[in-house]
């Protein structure tokens, strides 16, 4: 006989306005135990010492979390001349010191450089594996690591504010497995000075942003009140760029029992006209309620992920 899972049945999105000085792991358990949920799981890692979005999944939206994964991402963040630590934030060890001031300017003409495809070292102090061990870990032995350069993409990067001749504020629009704080060393490195990032903030991942954010103590006060299904976005937010397709009762029932459906040649070639170069990918609905998540194939939609949603 089956062991029950223990919590509730909670199905959906939480798009997590995460505070300063606390992990994701922290926010994600936070989170599960408001709403009292079966299961849960966060996509994309946001460090303790960066604030702003980070979509938690329960129940059901889980299986939408690998979707997240390829979302694109808006960073806001701070740059503090003139002092570099290990880590290249607040937290770290300080390992440089200079006077160079780069002007706002000379900011502006070196940031084209790292817009688009580019390589980037990961940071010392990062989560990345070696050798079965976090770098992070093996960087606080005193252990030298040596990361590998990796192909990412930024989308777009430019100058938003500039506080004062020891600051400048950068937003950038980027693709998965950009480093911020990698950004910042590399540019401070190009200008010849030194710095680190004093201020990070994640404002938007795919769909989720500033916009349709709560805080966690929003999200305390609605559970206080026994509201707190009013704070969950639904499972199908994670799919937003995912074409979708209405299905009747009976392929609804087929797609669940892992049945691939026949569908129209006019439904074929609308779905065909909506994908995204190379992708398959397309969401089934009946009526409101997400049924599956399905691989078009030869005019038929084939289930890859089916929702046990109501």
């Amino acid at each position: 006989m089956a062991r029950r899972k223990k919590g509730d049945l909670v199905n959906g999105w939480v798009c997590l306005d995460k505070p300063y000085e606390m992990g994701s792991t922290e926010a994600v358990t936070k989170v599960r135990r408001l709403f009292n949920a079966q299961k849960a799981g966060h996509a994309g890692t946001l460090d303790p010492l960066a604030s702003g979005i980070l979509p938690i999944a329960l129940g059901e939206a889980t299986k939408t979390v690998p979707f997240m994964m390829e979302a694109q991402k808006i960073y806001r963040f701070v740059i503090h001349w003139g002092i570099s630590t290990d880590s290249i934030d607040l937290e770290g060890t300080v390992i440089g010191r200079s006077d160079v001031r780069p002007t706002p300017e000379q900011v502006k003409a070196a940031l084209p450089q790292f817009v688009g495809e580019i390589d980037q070292v990961p940071p010392a102090f990062s989560a990345i594996r070696v050798n079965g061990e976090r770098a992070y870990d093996l960087a606080r032995e005193g252990v030298e690591v040596e990361l590998q350069s990796r192909r990412v993409t930024i989308h777009e990067a430019a100058v938003t504010d500039v506080p004062d001749a020891d600051h400048i504020e950068i937003t950038m629009r980027t693709g998965k497995g950009v480093y911020v704080r990698s950004l910042a060393r590399d540019l401070a490195a190009v200008l010849g000075a030194e710095g680190h990032v004093s201020v990070l903030r994640r404002e938007m991942v795919g769909p989720f942003s500033v916009e349709n954010a709560v805080t966690l103590d929003f999200l305390v006060d609605l559970a206080h009140k026994g509201r707190a299904s009013e704070g969950l976005l639904p499972v199908a937010t994670a799919l937003d760029d995912i074409p979708d397709l209405a299905v009747t009762e009976q392929e609804a029932f087929s797609l669940r029992q892992g049945r691939p459906i026949v569908l129209l040649p006019a439904q074929v070639e609308q779905l065909q006209d909506r994908l995204q170069t190379g992708s398959t990918q397309v969401s089934a609905f009946e009526g409101e309620t997400l049924v599956a998540l399905c691989s078009l194939k030869a005019g038929r939609l084939e289930p890859d992920r089916v929702f046990n949603l109501q």
